[in-house]
């Protein structure tokens, strides 16, 4: 019986089809027409060869970067494996035929069909099937990361419906951005993870089969690995790919600190450096190689959301379970001190989640942002209705008096006395204000150390340790910190990925990324708001509402944002004149100029 209902609901929804698309959008229509020849951001006739030379800081020890266990190697997941359909990077939120050339979404939204190109093949050559598609979604969500639970939360099944048509059924009618991140699906060869006893969630050092553009060519575990050109790639002619994918080679190089890096650089040991470091781009792009010109330095605006920077409270500690200690510990960063000492003042302070966009929540909740804060009123912050959320501000000459002593007063409100070591401790619980701050990047001990000296001052014990990359990332992935500082980047058009971010019921699960232990009901039905949005409008207001909320409940002590890239790179690369504002730094579009090769 249950087998012949979803045979039933099958045929409904292939019924309830509208004609197949070559492309979605999530709200409105897509940018590109049929037949369109490439991208606007890519040089159609960007010469092909040569080799790129990237950088990673710290080790990698897997080339599978769809499970939590291990390290995995840059560019595995993006060189090597293709998914249902690619996004353009000019839009808000559109999908283009790949391995699938045309899709069906139901009128009702009820599911989504993808019809796979029949042209598209893995590196062995044999075709990449509907059975391939079903194999990798169930897996992802059997033996994948969190991430794809949440992801994919919304879909009831996924079967084939032959070799070349698979057929997802949703759970819910509502959730309109979920055709398109289904598209977003890496497709894995069912083939291969199969036979030969392969374990799935283990990590392996094996250069996998994949379909994309590269394959593993050589690796170094831990130090180097190298990407080859496919000549015979099956998808390089399609459109979304023209201009794209030039170098012959692509390599990342690990080395053990940003210093480390930025000195290779300097040397020509790699091509292309994204500098994160306001003081290290004032001061230390002096070497001869950007004075001669082998190396150029460039800032590039771009108009991406910035999301989230700051020190994460882990709520899972009892320590930080009290928002009122979360409030009172944001009055200890005096970031405008911070940002003249040890940034040439270049950064501007982060006040939104969803910020330098539209998305940012500003002033007091608009009439239409009412509508969905009032019924959960009781359930968040009253400031949420009352005030506009700024963090704390100091006039930056050194001097934090004024925050300190507001500080000091909330967490005296809050039953914190300070004891005979000068520790404050809850007069009832005797929990002690005292907590340790982990970290992977030595750059940010400059900040964090005069902040930790703050939070002395009104009585609260904080170290700071710096851990090595593989030890960070365990320590993050199984909770086991009490404070780091981190970021939760987003797109413009959030949706789905926002319930693995702030979701309840993904607080407890190791590798999720609700890295602070988020359980807040109300926070929960505003992400619900942002899945079943219908329109922009109100995708925009319902997301300027969660931020409000996040804001409020002080998860962060927010840091800074740079609405531009730095960027230096080798005078041998060039790039598309007509950049992305979304992504302008899209290495895929590059190309190496066999002139400037000697």
């Amino acid at each position: 019986m249950k087998i012949f209902l979803s045979f039933l609901i099958i045929l409904f929804a292939q019924a309830a089809m509208a004609a197949p698309q070559y492309a979605i959008a999530l709200h409105g229509d897509v940018k590109y027409p049929a037949g369109f020849s490439h991208f606007d951001y890519v040089n159609p006739n960007a010469p092909k060869g040569g080799e790129l030379r990237l950088s990673s800081i710290g080790t990698f020890d897997s080339l599978n970067p769809f499970i939590i266990k291990g390290a995995a190697a840059e560019g595995v997941g993006s060189l090597v494996y293709e998914t249902l359909m690619e996004q353009s990077y000019d839009e808000p939120f559109s999908m283009y035929g790949l391995i699938a050339e045309k899709v069906d979404v139901a009128d009702d939204n009820s599911s989504v069909t993808f019809f796979l190109n029949p042209k598209a093949r893995w590196h062995d050559g044999k075709p990449i099937t509907a059975q391939d598609v079903v194999w990798t979604f169930e897996t992802l969500l059997k033996d994948g990361a969190p991430f794809y639970k949440a992801y994919y939360a919304d879909v009831d099944a996924a079967k084939a419906l032959d070799a070349r048509r698979v057929i997802f059924t949703f759970k819910t009618t509502t959730n309109r951005e979920l055709p398109l991140v289904l598209a977003q699906l890496p497709v894995l060869p069912k083939h291969y993870w199969t036979a030969q006893g392969r374990v799935f969630a283990q990590t392996s050092l094996t250069p996998p089969l994949g379909s994309g553009p590269y394959k593993v060519s050589t690796l170094s575990p831990g130090q180097s690995i190298t990407f080859e050109r496919v000549e015979d790639w099956w998808a390089k002619d399609l459109p979304i790919n023209r201009g794209r994918y030039n170098f012959d080679q692509i390599s990342y190089i690990y080395f053990r600190d940003n210093n480390v890096a930025l000195e290779a650089f300097f040397a020509g040991t790699y091509d292309v450096q994204l500098e994160n470091v306001a003081k290290l781009w004032a001061t230390a792009y002096t070497a001869p190689a950007i004075q001669d010109g082998r190396i150029i330095k460039r800032e590039i605006a771009n108009q991406r959301p910035a999301g989230m920077q700051g020190w994460f409270f882990n709520m899972r500690r009892p320590v930080f379970q009290d928002p009122v200690v979360r409030r009172a510990i944001a009055y200890a960063f005096d970031f405008e001190w911070s940002n003249k000492k040890f940034a040439f003042d270049a950064y501007t302070r982060t006040k939104s989640y969803f910020e330098n966009s539209d998305l940012s929540s500003s002033g007091l909740p608009s009439d239409s942002e009412l509508k969905l804060l009032e019924p959960l009123r009781a359930q968040i912050p009253a400031e949420v209705f009352t005030q506009t959320y700024a963090p704390p501000k100091t006039d930056g000459s050194g001097n934090v008096r004024a925050n300190l002593i507001k500080a000091s007063k909330l967490l005296d409100d809050a039953g914190y006395k300070l004891g005979e070591d000068g520790v404050r401790v809850h007069e009832k619980t005797k929990q002690r204000l005292e907590f340790q701050i982990v970290d992977s990047n030595p750059a940010f001990e400059r900040w964090t150390l005069p902040f930790i000296q703050n939070l002395k001052r009104i009585g609260i014990k904080a170290s700071y340790r710096t851990l090595d990359a593989a030890q960070f990332q365990n320590r993050i992935t199984s909770f086991d910190f009490d404070m780091t500082s981190g970021v939760i980047a987003q797109s413009n058009s959030p949706g789905n990925e926002q319930r693995e971010y702030w979701g309840a019921a993904k607080a407890h699960i190791p590798g999720s990324r609700n890295y602070m232990g988020i359980e807040n009901k109300a926070v929960d039905q505003l992400v619900d708001e942002i899945v079943n949005a219908t329109s922009r409008e109100n995708l925009v207001t319902a997301t300027r509402a969660l931020d409000r909320v996040l804001l409020w409940n002080y998860y962060v002590v927010p840091h800074w944002y740079y609405g531009a890239w730095r960027l230096a790179w080798s005078h041998k690369l060039d790039m598309p004149k007509n950049l992305s504002g979304s992504t302008p730094a899209i290495l895929d579009t590059w190309w190496f100029q066999n002139e400037k090769a000697e």
